[in-house]
């Protein structure tokens, strides 16, 4: 059984996956580390999410409580190249680009008539990974390698919920580290049976940082915030349950209670982190099966774990999600082929609460994703 319709499960699960775990975008997935052959990907991911809510009508908000909230997710776009190359029947290379995590939040409103109008928050990344992979024998195999990642941000509070803290803003300027992947894989190639361990250590970044709006001068300064990355671990496996059809699956968790945005003038006044994340999971598991010599498709499920309440910080307003996800592949000739997808994700209810303080209610919420990949053999 040929293994290529993984080519495909694989475009389903990194379709620009918006609300996942955390600050999750990316997944880190390695998959082009398996695949037969020298090759070259380049994939496009698109998503376009709808985050929209009502402020709690509560007798201390007055007139701000019961008003609606428009749409405060922005839609994005990640990409990702990848490179493998075969030295010889047990040593292979692989090089990926990608963006691992990644925020695109912004209330509208104004910040001195509303209760979250101005809060906003962008995270971005950059990731370069580096993988060998040498073969024991058919069944047995090990990867590893380093990454470089780079990672900026900035966030601005607005509106009343906030109190003293209303209008201010941080900047935080690029910084990169290198951090280590090791895992290993079982394989029986007879009935294409993959199992595969990947961890991804986490990297610390010392953030240029910005500050302003406090109401004391004094901690409106400029510093250097430390920001860990959460360490994540991925399981990845298939196996196939009848001639050209395929089982796939992955469960990666992530550790993102160590990531904690600290900056002195904040914490200074108000005694606690910007960030508050929890540790997390995401599960997908679906169905490939290849039709013909050029056809094949795909169709996935999965979820993320909720918190262990509803409430969330203004910055990430959902809780857990659910999706479902179709695909198709076209091989154009033997050396290139075209895959896309499409995934809709439904994102869990949560209560923006700024400070622990519940402030609106985000219900019935979704995100649509679109991506395209190209692959040539050589």
């Amino acid at each position: 059984m040929k293994t290529r319709l993984l080519t495909v499960a694989a475009l389903l699960a990194s379709t620009a996956s918006a609300h996942a775990v955390g600050l999750d975008r990316s997944g880190q997935r390695i998959g082009i580390l398996f695949e037969e052959g020298n090759r070259v990907e380049l994939s496009f991911g698109y998503t376009d999410p709808t985050l929209e809510g009502t402020t709690q009508t509560n007798p201390a908000f007055g007139p701000l409580g019961g008003q609606s909230i428009d749409n405060v997710g922005d839609s994005f776009l990640i990409w990702n190249l990848g490179l493998k190359y075969d030295f010889n029947e047990k040593l292979s290379f692989a090089l990926i680009t990608d963006e691992p995590y990644g925020s695109d939040v912004f209330y509208p409103g104004n910040p001195a008539a509303s209760l979250l109008g101005g809060t906003g928050a962008t995270v971005d990344s950059f990731a370069v990974t580096a993988l060998g992979r040498y073969k024991f024998n058919d069944n047995w195999s090990v990867h590893g390698g380093l990454r470089y990642q780079e990672v900026s941000a900035g966030v601005t509070l607005g509106g009343a919920a906030f109190g003293a803290t209303n209008g201010y803003s941080s900047s935080f300027g690029s910084d990169g580290d290198v951090g280590y992947v090791i895992g290993a894989a079982y394989e029986i190639p007879a009935i294409a049976l993959r199992v595969a361990l990947t961890y991804n250590s986490s990297t610390t970044h010392q953030l240029p940082t910005s500050e302003s709006g406090l109401p004391v001068p004094s901690l409106n300064t400029t510093s250097i915030t430390e920001v860990d990355t959460p360490e994540t671990l991925n399981l990845d496996f298939q196996t196939g349950i009848a001639a050209n059809t395929l089982v796939f699956g992955n469960l990666r968790y992530a550790r993102y209670s160590d990531t904690v945005v600290a900056p002195t003038g904040f914490t200074g006044l108000t005694g606690n982190p910007l960030t508050d994340l929890e540790d997390g999971y995401d599960f997908e598991i679906g169905i490939g099966r290849r039709f013909n010599e050029k056809w094949s498709g795909s169709v996935a499920i999965g979820f993320s774990t909720v918190g262990d309440d509803n409430f969330v910080s203004p910055l990430g307003p959902n809780n857990g999600s659910r999706h479902i996800a179709v695909g198709a592949k076209y091989d154009v000739n033997e050396s290139f082929a075209i895959s896309g997808g499409i995934r809709y994700t439904s994102l869990g209810d949560a209560v923006s609460s700024p400070g622990g303080n519940p402030v609106a209610d985000f219900t019935g919420n979704d995100a649509i994703s679109v991506g395209v990949k190209f692959a040539y053999k050589f």
